[in-house]
């Protein structure tokens, strides 16, 4: 067992959440429904969004299962659950009625006509309004958005924090025994197998509404993730064999890639016919072998390129949750306001991303230097974020 931090993983997060930027900058120009759409939408970049959306979230549940292992190392099972409801849920009810509202505001505007103005549109959004509807698609309000994912890391902390209280000793044992099992073929063939067992039993039942309390399908798949990083963490001979596999992991991942946008290319006519429905099952199986070799992949070429503190590390690391907070946001904002401007795609494209980051990182340097604001924003105190910086450029290691 190894208690040293995977510095590699920070720098994993730190990527993941800023593909974020990328892809929700992209669902304005794909065809898939989202809060605001561009004019100029269309598949174009479908197969791209492909590349990552099987997996980044997973990813993102697994390192926090990691991180939540190495937590428990240092604090009592009662203190790491208050402390991660202190940070996650503050930001979740502030991000609920300060930050995600505009979302749902300019969603309305589009997709329904609302013809109020904001202040008439928080009224209705404060006493839960349902009346924002489409046919039977109706907007729920209060929302909160792309912030399920807090919401979700928070019940999974919770759930995982009474298991591990109640596992006691013994969780270290299980977590040796799974690190033996996960040796050669089965480190690639076993998570696979769970994740294909949860498609085939819940994927059909349980459409995923990001709704917390009927999205079993992807409580399944992102639990299973969670649960894994944390029994992971401390297994370093498992994070050894995920990069030695690398390259391996790279091939399954490209090659599943294309056969699921080839698959999912086929016209809708020709997609229903016996042919092709019996093939579904195969492709269903590959889907889950392209939600897990990208997440090999992404751990072995990180452990073996960016197992390394710095200050940069560290600024990110603190920096990544307030630009997780606002940069949708800011997204639906920008892209809605820049309508009339009537900018070609490539460019406005551009231009939000480089605008979304320039005003998410000026946000969080006005953030962090404010005491009252730093909870809002799921930062620590200036007094434990500066105590906690110091063992980390202690334990930085020599290159």
């Amino acid at each position: 067992m190894n208690n040293n931090r995977l510095y590699f993983l920070d720098w994993i997060r730190i990527f993941a959440f800023f593909v974020l930027i990328f892809y929700h900058t992209g669902m304005y120009y794909v065809t898939w429904d989202w809060h605001v759409k561009s004019p100029d939408a269309s598949h174009a970049i479908e197969p791209l969004m492909i590349l990552s959306s099987p997996w980044r979230l997973g990813l993102l549940f697994m390192i926090s299962g990691v991180a939540t292992a190495f937590m428990l190392k240092k604090i009592r099972v009662g203190a790491l659950l208050r402390q991660r409801s202190w940070r996650l849920l503050v930001p979740l009810i502030f991000g609920m009625f300060v930050i995600v509202p505009p979302q749902a505001y300019f969603e309305v505007v589009e997709k329904v006509a609302y013809q109020g103005g904001y202040g008439d549109f928080m009224r209705l959004y404060l006493a839960r309004y349902h009346g924002f509807c489409r046919g039977d698609d109706c907007l729920i309000m209060p929302t909160w958005n792309h912030l399920w994912f807090v919401a979700y890391l928070w019940v999974y902390t919770m759930i995982g924090g009474l298991i591990v209280w109640l596992l006691g000793a013994r969780f270290t044992a299980v977590s040796d025994t799974l690190g033996r099992l996960l040796s050669g073929w089965r480190i690639v063939v076993l998570p696979v197998a769970v994740l294909a067992l949860a498609r085939f039993t819940l994927a059909d039942r349980f459409e995923a509404t990001h709704a917390l309390v009927d999205d079993w399908y992807n409580h399944a798949q992102y639990f299973f993730l969670f649960a894994l990083g944390a029994l992971l963490a401390m297994q370093n001979q498992v994070w050894a064999k995920v990069e030695a596999l690398r390259f391996t992991s790279l091939g399954l991942w490209l090659a599943s890639w294309a056969l699921i946008v080839c698959y999912w290319s086929i016209p809708e006519a020709m997609a229903n016919t016996p042919e092709v429905q019996q093939w579904k099952p195969l492709f269903r199986t590959i889907y889950c072998i392209c939600q897990w070799a990208p997440i090999l992949t992404v751990c072995g070429f990180g452990r073996r390129h960016l197992n390394f503190d710095s200050a940069k590390r560290r600024y990110l690391t603190e920096a990544v949750f307030p630009v997780y907070i606002l940069h949708q946001t800011l997204i639906v904002c920008m892209a809605h306001w820049m309508k009339p401007i009537k900018l070609a795609p490539g460019i406005e494209g551009v231009f939000l991303i480089v605008l979304t980051f320039a005003i998410s990182f000026g946000v969080f340097e006005v953030v962090r230097r404010i005491g009252v604001l730093r909870p809002l924003f799921g930062l620590t105190s200036q007094k434990s974020a500066y105590a906690a910086q110091a063992p980390a450029a202690a334990a930085m290691p020599a290159r």
